[in-house]
C-alpha cells in the first residue's frame, strides 16, 4: 500500500459548518504544487517531501514548507525545507496520482480563520481518462490529519479533474488572447512532463499528445551530467537542485556556480526537440492554426525565443496560468448550477 493510501479517511460523521463551503482549484505539478482558492495570488509549495522517522525532529515548517502528519502517526515535510534531511523523495520521478491526498493535505491552508470545512477541489492531470477514478476515490470523503500542527477535519463534497492545460486555455480566452476563429495548439511544458492539446474555436479537444518525459527534468539533467558542472562541484550534480538553480539566475544551489555561460548548448536542443514534435504531430491541421498558446512552469527557459514569433502567444504568470484557469472553470460551472 503506498504512502498516498495510508493516509485514511476518517469514519466520523461529518458536522462540519464552522469555516463554510470552500473551492481549491489544485495543479499538483512535478516541480511544485500550485493551489487557488480566489483569494490573492495563487500560492505553490516545491515538490519534493520527507518522511520523518518517528525519532527525528521535524526542522521548521511554514505554509511554504509545511509538514503533515496522518492518523497512524505517518509525518511527511513538503518543500524546500525538505532539502535540509539528509534525503528527499521528489514527486518528478514518482507516480502523483497515488500522492493525491497528501498533495491536497499540504495545500489546504486555514480557511475563514478555521481548519474545519466543506471543500469542493478542481484539480488538473494530464490524462484525465487513466487517473479521474483514482484521484477522486483518494480525496472524496471526510478526512482528519494535521499541518502544521494544527488539528484538520475537511469534507471533501467533489472532485472535478480536468485535462492539464486547459485551464491555461480557459484562462487565455478570458484575457482575449485566443482568436475567434481556427485552431489553438497549447503547448504546456512542465517540470517533468510536457504536453500539447489541439483546441477548436468551440474550446472542444480534438486531438492531443502527452509526453510523460521531455519537461524541464529533462534538461536540468542534461546540465546536471556536463562535466564543466561536476568537475567544478568535486561530485555528481543533482537535477532537482538544477531545476531549483533555473529560477535562481542558473546556479546551483549557494555555491555560485552557474551554468549560464554555457546553458544554450543544452537548451537548444531540447527547445527545438519539443516544438519538432509539435509540428510534426499536428501537421496536417497547421494551415488551420491560429494561435500557439505556450504555458507551464517551465515556460521561462523558452520566453524570449518565442518573442516576436507569429501566432505565438507566451502566458504571463505561467507557472499559475493553469490553476487560475481552473479556479475560473469552477465559477463559471458553478454558475450554470445555479442558472439552472
Amino acid at each position: 500500500m503506498t504512502t498516498g493510501t495510508r493516509a485514511r479517511r476518517a469514519s466520523k460523521a461529518p458536522a462540519i459548518s464552522p469555516g463554510g463551503t470552500r473551492t481549491l482549484a489544485l495543479d499538483a505539478g512535478n516541480y511544485d504544487l500550485k493551489f487557488f482558492d480566489g483569494n490573492g495570488h495563487p500560492k505553490a509549495i516545491r515538490s519534493v517531501r520527507y518522511h520523518l522517522p518517528s525519532g527525528r525532529d521535524a526542522v521548521s515548517y511554514s505554509d511554504a514548507s509545511p509538514l503533515i502528519e496522518l492518523p497512524d502517526g505517518t509525518r511527511v515535510h513538503f518543500g524546500a525545507q525538505a532539502y535540509k534531511y539528509r534525503r528527499q523523495q521528489q514527486t518528478v520521478v514518482e507516480n502523483k496520482v497515488e500522492l493525491s491526498r497528501l498533495h491536497l493535505y499540504a495545500c489546504l491552508e486555514p480557511f475563514n480563520g478555521s481548519t474545519e470545512f466543506t471543500l469542493q477541489v478542481y484539480a488538473s492531470t494530464p490524462e484525465p481518462a487513466k487517473s479521474r477514478d483514482a484521484i477522486r476515490e483518494q480525496l472524496i470523503g471526510m478526512h482528519e490529519f494535521k499541518r502544521n500542527g494544527l488539528d484538520y477535519r475537511v469534507m471533501v463534497e467533489s472532485v472535478e479533474v480536468e485535462r492539464e492545460g486547459m485551464g491555461a486555455y480557459h484562462y487565455a480566452r478570458q484575457l482575449g488572447m485566443i482568436p475567434d476563429t481556427g485552431f489553438t495548439i497549447v503547448v504546456d511544458i512542465g517540470g517533468g512532463t510536457w504536453l500539447t492539446r489541439l483546441v477548436d474555436a468551440e474550446g472542444e479537444v480534438i486531438d492531443e499528445n502527452v509526453m510523460d518525459r521531455g519537461g524541464a527534468y529533462e534538461l536540468a539533467a542534461s546540465i546536471s551530467f556536463d562535466k564543466r558542472l561536476t568537475s567544478a562541484l568535486g561530485t555528481s550534480a543533482d537535477p532537482s537542485i538544477v531545476m531549483d538553480g533555473f529560477r535562481v539566475g542558473h546556479t546551483y544551489a549557494d555555491t555560485e556556480l552557474s551554468w549560464a555561460p554555457w546553458l544554450e548548448e543544452h537548451l537548444d536542443p531540447w527547445f527545438k526537440g519539443i516544438f519538432q514534435t509539435v509540428r510534426s504531430q499536428y501537421n496536417p491541421y497547421m494551415p488551420r492554426v491560429t494561435r500557439f498558446l505556450v504555458t507551464g512552469g517551465s515556460t521561462h527557459l523558452i520566453a524570449e525565443r518565442l518573442q516576436g514569433r507569429k501566432l505565438f502567444a507566451v502566458m504571463g504568470d505561467p507557472q499559475f496560468a493553469n490553476v487560475r484557469g481552473l479556479y475560473a472553470m469552477s465559477m463559471d460551472q458553478q454558475l450554470c448550477m445555479t442558472t439552472k
